[in-house]
């Protein structure tokens, strides 16, 4: 109060007061005018020049009409985020009156505060060519950017309509990809800033990131990530090896190595996953902090994020093959309640049987439903057993009414969505059967027998002949060990069937038309970013790999009648960490093709031979 009731200082001024400017400047007379361009434009225009002229603008915001468009132009490039707390103030104080006065402006304001949510440009020549970039050292960006909001809250307080203009300007506004980390990092949690004040625009900023997300994530499969990174662990043994040979290294310059190494040991060596692995950070920040007030969680909040997630899950997500990361999100916010995780579970259950549907979103369902029960050590064994039943009994249903007739044939484009769910049931068991049977052997193998998988592995529909090799393998394996299903016959005799079919084109092209047509998809599999895996791993169901011994009693027949004693712990090895559960998660078609890298938390194929 005590400065804008202080008068201005005196400054260099031409042609009298801004109102006389213009009101010359509507007669006609622009001499006065250009000279008051130039001085605005000016870039060394002191402090309290720009005070000055604040003071006068916001007085005679009336007469900035659509015609002087150009004029506020130019009095929004005016530098004002890196001056005086003084300069700040008279600024927000301006763009208050420009807006409540002259709305024709509102767009303009928005673009120009939406354009400081990235560090300055600054630039850049190497070798004649211009690689300029963010400021990424940029002391003040935390204060630059708090002042922004406030700008962006001023003015939204005084045009209620601004969250519909403002959308549009930050979907333009989002940084290309090959932009530095810290230009997506800082534009990223600006937007995620926003939701908090203006809630109304949280659904359309959280498609808007996410769709970013997924873009990134589908041009950085897992392959790739795990190529990069071995690359990298290599030539980084290369480099140390090497080193060791040349250089006794001091005690203080090793301590200074070991520093280096391990700030670069959590970057990504893929430059997209490394991209992707800050912004999936920010994402489950925010997540976590929108769910949780003072540390306790907040019910009313998460349900009401739950529903804008799976709102832009639905969206996004189930449409969108080949995305490993991304999908996270709604892993993360489910482990805080099992409701949610109950909640989900039920939402993927009424895409997966509602007929009407596309065929591909209720194949991916059941994808996501198996990989989901499989993997999220929050769910516990009667949830599992709830969704086996379910599936299960769907699955029967599914065969009383397909399994006689014209269409009794195996044949996935006619049957996806059961052939997904008869994946989902198997992957499920193969990772949850030792839960399943934990206590009490007797009820719980009486509970597998329930299941009828005999009457689902003999129907007409085939489903071992469609599921990935290595699920049938492990799921036969189980089912033999246990007694509940001989599936070898099966496998066998689809092996001799399955012969690859070649079809000639007109033009005599030869087209392969045996390829797995269900193509591995697991949502699920093990996240591989560094820095954001730490928010993930505490929920997650690792792999633990197979030792040598129990990779030879895989292969190993068993004896009809043998006492379970005998066999007990021949899938010993399969028993990932802390919760005694088997696993298994074969990334791709492929899987034995995979790196060493891979077998982090994944297993590859295991080839079990079919007893003689």
């Amino acid at each position: 109060d005590e400065f804008i009731s202080s008068p201005p200082r005196k400054t260099v001024r031409f042609g009298g007061t801004l109102t006389d400017i213009l009101l010359k400047y509507e007669k006609g007379e622009t001499t006065d005018f250009e000279l008051l361009k130039h001085q605005l434009s000016d870039p060394d225009i002191k402090d309290a020049q720009i005070i000055n002229w604040l003071h006068e603008f916001r007085a005679s915001v009336v007469y900035l009409t659509k015609e002087l468009d150009q004029l506020v132009s130019i009095l929004l490039r005016l530098p004002w985020l890196r001056r005086s707390r003084e300069v700040v103030e008279e600024y927000l104080g301006f763009l208050g009156n420009l807006v409540s006065a002259q709305t024709v402006h509102l767009r303009p304001c928005l673009r120009m505060i939406v354009s400081q949510f990235v560090p300055p440009r600054i630039t850049i020549r190497e070798d004649d060519v211009d690689i300029s970039d963010s400021d990424d050292d940029d002391e003040n960006l935390s204060e630059n950017f708090n002042t922004c909001h406030r700008a962006l809250q001023t003015v939204a307080r005084y045009v209620p309509s601004t969250p519909q203009f403002l959308m549009p300007i930050l979907v333009e506004n989002f940084p290309f990809v090959n932009k530095s980390e810290r230009t997506l990092e800082c534009y990223v949690h600006n937007l995620l800033r926003v939701t908090v004040y203006l809630p109304t625009l949280r659904l359309q900023i959280l498609e808007l990131i996410i769709e970013k997300l997924l873009k990134l994530d589908v041009s950085a499969p897992q392959q790739d990530i795990e190529d990069a990174e071995e690359a990298a662990n290599n030539s980084d043994s290369e480099e140390k090896s090497t080193e060791e040979g040349l250089f006794d290294m001091e005690e203080d310059e090793e301590r200074k190595g070991n520093k280096v190494i391990s700030s670069s040991s959590e970057r990504m060596a893929h430059p997209l996953a490394e991209r992707l692995d800050i912004l999936m950070t920010i994402l489950f920040s925010y997540i976590k902090d929108v769910c949780h007030v003072d540390g306790k969680l907040d019910i009313n909040r998460t349900k009401d994020l739950y529903r804008d997630l799976v709102s832009v899950f639905d969206k996004l997500i189930l449409p969108t093959h080949g995305s490993c990361h991304v999908q996270y999100f709604m892993f993360y916010i489910c482990s805080f309640k099992l409701g949610l995780a109950e909640a989900f579970l039920d939402h993927l259950w009424k895409k997966l049987h509602d007929p009407n549907n596309p065929s591909v979103i209720r194949q991916t369902a059941g994808s996501y439903i198996g990989s989901f029960l499989a993997r999220a050590k929050f769910i516990p064994v009667v949830t599992v057993k709830a969704c086996l039943d379910l599936l299960v009994n769907w699955m029967h249903k599914y065969i009383d009414n397909q399994d006689t007739g014209a269409n009794a044939y195996c044949d996935v484009a006619l049957h996806g969505p059961f052939y997904s769910t008869c994946q989902a049931v198997f992957y499920t068991l193969i990772f949850r059967h030792k839960q399943l049977l934990d206590g009490n052997l007797r009820k719980g193998l009486s509970y597998l027998q329930s299941l009828n998988f005999e009457r689902i592995v003999m129907c007409q529909l085939n489903p071992l002949k469609i599921c990935i090799p290595s699920v049938v393998n492990l799921f036969a394996a189980i089912t033999r060990k246990y007694q509940l299903v001989f599936c070898y016959t099966i496998i066998e005799r689809n092996n001799r069937q399955f012969i690859p079919v070649v079809r000639s084109g007109t033009g005599g092209d030869l087209v392969q038309t045996c390829t797995n047509p269900l193509d591995s998809f697991f949502p699920f599999d093990p996240y591989l970013l560094k820095r954001s895996k730490t928010t993930i791993d505490p929920f997650y169901q690792f792999w633990e790999e197979l030792s040598a011994e129990d990779l030879e009693n895989l292969k190993k027949p068993i004896r009809k009648g043998a006492s379970e004693d005998e066999d007990d712990d021949f899938l010993k090895g399969e028993t990932p960490q802390n919760d005694g559960v088997v696993g298994i998660a074969p990334n791709s078609y492929e899987s034995n093709t995979r790196s060493p890298v891979s077998s982090i938390g994944s297993p590859a194929d295991c080839y079990v031979p079919y007893p003689q």
